[in-house]
This record gives C-alpha cells, structure tokens and sequence, in this order.
C-alpha cells in the first residue's frame, strides 16, 4: 500500500531498519504502511496497524489504555470495548491470543504491553509520524443535502484519493458506525487509498426519520442527490446486502459515472419476488413476522433472530453490538417498512444492463442471502466476475479469515 513521503531525519539508524519491526514470523513495515506474516500481506485496520505499531515503540514499558487511545484515536471518544476489539484483532493478525498472550500481554488494570522479541528502530526513538492517510482514514466530515421533497440526507467523506461511493444498506448510522465492530472496520480499509463517501438512506441513522415513501426508486434519487452535492463525476460504486440492487439501478442509469461495480452479499430478487415454493413463501412471509414482533414489541429475544442470520458465525458479544447499532439506527415503524420494501425488490431486469466492470462477492454459508443468488447475478452482468469466500456472515467482521481475502478481491479490483 502507498503510502505519503515522510522525512525521518537522521538518527544513527539504517534507514531500512527505522521503517520496519521484525518479531517472529512477522515484519510490520512502517514505510508501506503493511503487515506481512511468513511472507503474506496481513490486511489490517488503520487502528489495528496504529495499536500493533504504537506497541512496538514501546515495548520497554506497559503501555496504559489511555495512552494508547490518545495514541492512536486523538481525541475522539472510544469505548473500551473497540479497544478490546483492535486488541484483540490484533494478536489475530500476528499469531497471538489472549490465553496464550505470546506477544501482546494484558495488565490487568493497567493497559498493554509488547513482550516478544523485536527487532528494529530502539523503544521510544523518535519515529516518523503515522502516514497522512491514516490519520485521515480515522476522520469523518459529515454533510446534509436536502432532496426535492424535503427530505434531508446525511453523508460522510473519510480518507483521501479517487472517490469510492458506497450505496446504502440496511440500517445504518454515520456516527455511530464508525467506532463500530460491526462496520467500522469495512470504514477503515475502504478509507484506506480512497476518499470513501456513504449516507445514510432516507428514514434512518442522521438522515430524515419521517421521510415519506420508502422504494427503491426514492433510494436511488438517495444516491443521486448525495453524488451531486458532493461534486462527483465518475467513480466506483460498491453495495452491500440491498443496497447493491440500488448500486445496479444507479450503474444502468448513470453508465458514464460508474467507473466499477462491487456487489458484497446482494441480491437481485427479494425475498419475496424470489420464492417460487409455498415453503420459500411461508419462509419469506415468517420472516417479515418475526421482523415486525420483534421491533413493535422491542424485544431483544426476536432481535436475536437476525442477528443469528446476519453474523451466525460470531459470538453473544457481537451479535450484542450488533443488535444495540441496529436499536439506535431508526424507528420500529420504519425497520417494518424497510423489511417489507427490501422482500420485494426485483433488478432482475436491470442486471443484463450492466456495462461497467464488475466484482461480486459473496459468503459462500450466508444464511440472509443465500450464494445461490451472487451466482444469479454473475449469470446476469456481462463479464462479471464472481467470488465466493468462506464465510457463513451475511457482513464480515474483522476477526474472520475471509475479511483479508475480501478487502484483498477489492483493492485488487479497483483501479
């Protein structure tokens, strides 16, 4: 990865070995702003990568979590458990644990020390400040544009580069998104080498909650109003979940502004357009039940439900964050109307139209979006190219090995 020109002065040290810690099979490489482990690129957050670093420079002491967070997030407000999770992403990423704490040890009540063996630049020496884009990647400008109609949409800019536009999904939230482990990491490396612009859709997160109609016609006018305020002419789209039936519409309608398509999880065809089955039918139509019980009654046991569909291969604790980001997003009346308009989309037609490149990914044991329907939208979009990873997360988390090959498939894809 590219990374900006740093002046490191002199300090009696051979230049090489200032820009980089070696321990064990790993090498953090402070010049290309990487980590390599036997050899491979280990994909990291922004935040990861400032944590592992912020150690290793001072691996002669226990590190106090206080330093470290205004080491590496400044002055925004970070809870303990996003800590916990970069931690722990952490150790993930070099081979450690925190049973066996090789490398990354936790004081109790303290913070965090760096006790494997290191070599490179000495504990504390003047090192070069972290590269501009990921200090940049960490910060968000947050905007309003207000629709024809007088909906007011919010949408954010994080990091710096060519633009890569991100089409909204289910249920987001510009703030608190951003430190979550949910999403926050999808931020961090799509903030990476680009200037990242997403929104929140009509009826959630800052956007409007009383916003009128719910369609996919009104999020793609979404999606249009925020690509004219923030002055983009052409760009990659990228789409999770539903939102790249809404990516797809807007790349057939607007082909001189997508440059590429990326489709992460998506679908043509709802729930409901797509079941052909009384089974699949009676399935759809209970899953649209349990959505509207579950939030009319404000029941966390129901909610549990999609969290369990969503993130099936994660833990209580996630699926927890999960359920808590979702709760502060919208209103019980909007997530019924987002679930009965998300059952029955249908770009089935659109998809042939296509005209721009495109990379589809899709977890190959997702349990909300079946793989069935990424190979239906390859078979449908000339030239697509499809990849399947091994994952049963309808949204990827940091922590799981088919989120470095992912984030790979992408930067690999786009220009």
């Amino acid at each position: 990865m590219d990374s900006p020109s740093l002046n490191y002065g002199s300090c009696g040290h051979d230049r090489g070995e200032r820009l980089r810690y070696v321990f064990g099979t790993c090498e953090l490489d402070l010049a290309r702003y990487e980590l390599r482990r036997g050899g491979a690129v280990v994909h990291v957050q922004p935040q990861v990568f400032g944590v592992l670093r912020y150690l290793l420079e001072h691996r002669d002491r226990v590190v106090p979590k206080t330093e470290l967070l205004d080491a590496v997030w400044g002055d925004r407000f970070v809870s303990d458990s996003t800590l916990c999770s970069r931690i722990k992403a952490a150790r993930q990423a070099v081979g450690d644990d925190g049973a066996s704490q090789r490398l990354i040890a936790t004081v109790h009540g303290v913070g965090y020390r760096f006790i494997g063996d290191a070599a490179g630049p000495p504990p504390d020496s003047a090192l070069p400040p972290q590269p501009a884009a990921a200090a940049a990647a960490r910060d968000q400008d947050i905007r309003y544009c207000r629709s024809p109609g007088g909906v007011h949409i919010a949408y954010a800019t994080t990091g710096s580069g060519p633009p890569l536009v991100k089409a909204a999904n289910w249920l987001t939230h510009l703030d608190l998104e951003r430190d979550s482990v949910i999403w926050g990491h999808w931020i961090d490396a799509l903030s990476a080498r680009h200037r990242l612009v997403r929104y929140d859709e009509r009826g959630c997160g800052l956007s409007d909650w009383q916003a009128g109609e719910f369609s996919l016609q009104t999020w793609i006018e979404d999606l249009e109003l925020v690509v004219a305020s923030a002055g983009l002419t052409r760009f990659p789209l990228i789409g999770l979940s539903q939102g790249c039936a809404v990516a797809i519409s807007y790349a057939v309608r607007h082909p001189e502004q997508v440059s590429r398509l990326v489709l992460v999880g998506g679908y043509a065809r709802g729930r409901l357009i797509r079941a052909r089955t009384a089974e699949e039918r009676e399935e759809a139509a209970l899953d649209l039940q349990v959505g509207r019980v579950a939030w009319r009654r404000d029941d966390p046991a129901y909610r549990q439900v999609f969290a369990a569909q969503f993130l099936p291969d994660e833990s209580r604790q996630t699926w927890d964050a999960f359920n808590a980001l979702q709760r502060a997003t919208t209103s019980t009346g909007n997530v019924v109307r987002f679930l009965d308009t998300f059952a029955r989309i249908d770009v089935s037609g659109l998809a042939a139209r296509v005209r721009c490149p495109t990379l589809i990914l899709h977890a190959r044991r997702d349990q909300r979006v079946p793989a069935q329907q990424a190979r239906e939208l390859a078979a449908q979009i000339p030239g697509s190219i499809l990849r399947l990873v091994d994952s049963g997360n309808h949204i990827l988390t940091a922590r799981e090995p088919a989120w470095p090959v992912v984030i790979h498939e992408i930067e690999r894809f786009l220009p």
